[in-house]
């Protein structure tokens, strides 16, 4: 890299962010992450610990040969040398250097409390640990990164010994010092005075290497941290996509790119990089199996998203009256919701979301009347957009129904297999007493056709399901295409206990677009009932005009 950016961003999503619960990665997850990473602007990817398994080999040992990144680098990860041992005869050691990646970092104790009691040595030996290490290293890479460990927590206790670990390390050819919040749990002014202290020392002592900060979010202040340390001179800040890492994780890489381009001017990623922010983020979502949380600042689904009138109103006049960037400068989008806090602009610009005209505004009021009933009935349609589309649909003039239903009957049979009718679990075990037998009847009307059909299902939702689309496909055939993605059930008001209203949420898929519709009732076969005509009623939204035309027939 030639041009000196005014941050060097370095992600350690394949490294730290697997140690987060629930995170993990294969090792072509992890090649394909550091590609992304690449293209984001990303200056620096630890890819893992040589040392700690054979997937972070594996990943090093492919990086070499399949990742052709345009700007990043790989780094090894590793830890100092062990106490009174030579870095050329230490197994961890060697395997960074036998990772070929032309930067290594490594961690070393900074607070006297790890050196006496984890490290069980003495504050001198730590400082030939530090200082041994990285001058093997830095004769083996072409950088050298120091991670200094717990450094604030170690500030407080003994600053002279601190700045001491950070003196070993520039001696012996660290081209970067990381101050490193461990434990997360320092405050954002503590973290911007001891930066300025420690750059104020690596100038007297003449370093001229690059100064950073590696923070935690056990305290919720990971970010603001990161950014306190980049006000006071750090110039390398390091954190994961997504704020992944062990406990509550490390400093949100995303929400770091973001503030320090938008809001503190530093040209850290181009603004074409910075368009793919949420686009990387739900990307390594993905591959971590992890659902990236709605409400996660720039990135996530609600970043943007509108739910109160009063909020639309001014959104729909001026959209930076209620939004503090344009979404797009981060490749998200505003989002307007639909739910009891909803007003008039809300269903006005729903509907033309859905493409729909010819709707007068005392339509849309009826309707937003219609939805406030609803919701207080159990409905919530803010995750239900399939749902708001009907109710809009419904009110046109030349609007039909795809089909009507007329009735349907659900039939739940239990059968435990002893022909006396007693239950034995030792015999049978607790699942030979679950439902065996579910079957649903169906009588709707289609193109003027009434047809009774019947389905047997895993289960009594399973069953409608079947059932109605037996009598659908005949009319069509496209629906076979469709297919739910989700289903939830909650319990709205569990202190009327197994009388409680439910609701009950389904998600439905074309292999094109994806759709929600909802359901509400102390019956949960017809909340499911509902929610799921609604889902299929959709789908075939399209289908209106062969709907007369088979009328005609």
């Amino acid at each position: 890299m030639t041009t000196q950016p005014p941050v060097w961003l370095y992600d350690t999503t394949l490294r730290d962010g697997t140690q987060g619960e629930g995170v993990n990665f294969s090792c072509e997850d992890k090649l394909r992450i550091s590609r992304k990473l690449d293209e984001l602007g990303i200056h620096y990817i630890e890819g893992g610990w040589p040392g700690s398994n054979p997937k972070d080999i594996e990943y090093f040992q492919r990086a070499r040969h399949e990742l052709h990144l345009k700007q990043a680098r790989v780094v090894a990860f590793g830890s100092t040398v062990k106490a009174h041992t030579d870095p050329a005869d230490d197994p961890q050691i060697r395997l960074l250097v036998d990772a070929g990646t032309p930067v290594i970092c490594v961690f070393g104790k900074t607070w006297d409390l790890h050196v006496h009691e984890v490290l069980r040595t003495t504050l001198d030996e730590n400082l030939r640990m530090i200082g041994a290490t990285a001058a093997y290293l830095k004769a083996h890479a072409d950088e050298f990164i120091y991670d200094a460990e717990h450094f604030f927590d170690g500030y407080k206790a003994n600053p002279d010994y601190a700045l001491a670990t950070l003196k070993a390390a520039a001696d012996n050819g660290a081209d970067a010092l990381v101050l490193c919040d461990t434990n997360g749990g320092s405050m954002y002014w503590e973290v911007e005075r001891i930066v300025a202290d420690v750059k104020a020392y690596l100038d007297r002592i003449g370093y001229r290497g690059v100064l950073g900060i590696h923070t935690h979010n056990d305290g919720e202040m990971g970010v603001a941290n990161a950014l306190a340390a980049v006000r006071a001179g750090a110039t390398h800040v390091q954190g994961t996509i997504n704020g992944y890492g062990e406990r509550c994780g490390n400093s949100n890489l995303n929400s770091i790119i973001a503030n320090l381009k938008l809001k503190m001017g530093l040209d850290v990623v181009t603004d074409q990089q910075l368009a793919r922010l949420s686009e990387v983020a739900h990307f390594v979502a993905e591959l971590a199996n992890l659902q990236l949380p709605n409400h996660m600042p720039y990135v996530g689904r609600s970043a943007f998203a509108h739910k109160g009138g009063t909020h639309v109103n001014a959104v729909v006049k001026v959209e930076r009256s209620y939004q503090h960037i344009e979404p797009a400068r981060v490749g998200n989008q505003k989002r307007i919701v639909v739910s009891e806090l909803a007003g008039k602009d809300n269903i006005a610009v729903k509907r033309a979301e859905f493409g729909l005209h010819g709707l007068s505004r005392e339509q849309e009021r009826r309707v937003l009347e219609r939805i406030k009933e609803l919701e207080n009935q159990g409905f919530a349609f803010e995750g239900a957009e399939g749902s708001v589309a009907l109710l809009l649909r419904r009110l046109q003039p030349d609007y039909r129904p795809p089909f009507e239903l007329l009735r349907y009957k659900v039939v739940i049979e239990h059968q435990n297999g002893r022909s006396n009718g007693g239950y034995d679990p030792t015999e049978h075990g607790v699942l030979a007493f679950a439902s065996k037998f579910s079957e649903a009847t169906v009588k709707v009307r289609v193109a003027g056709q009434i047809f009774h059909t019947a389905a047997e299902g895993n289960g009594p939702v399973n069953a409608l399901d079947l059932a109605l689309r037996k009598a659908l496909l005949q009319f069509y055939p496209e629906l076979a295409q469709v297919s739910l993605v989700d289903y939830k059930v909650r319990i709205l008001d569990s202190h009327a206990a197994t009388g409680a209203v439910v609701r009950v949420l389904i998600e439905s898929t074309d292999g094109h677009a994806t759709w929600s519709t909802v359901g509400a009732s102390t019956n949960i076969i017809e909340a499911s009932w509902q929610a799921l005509a609604d889902s299929f009623e959709y789908a075939l939204l399209g289908l209106n005009k062969q709907i007369a035309s088979k009328e005609d027939l």
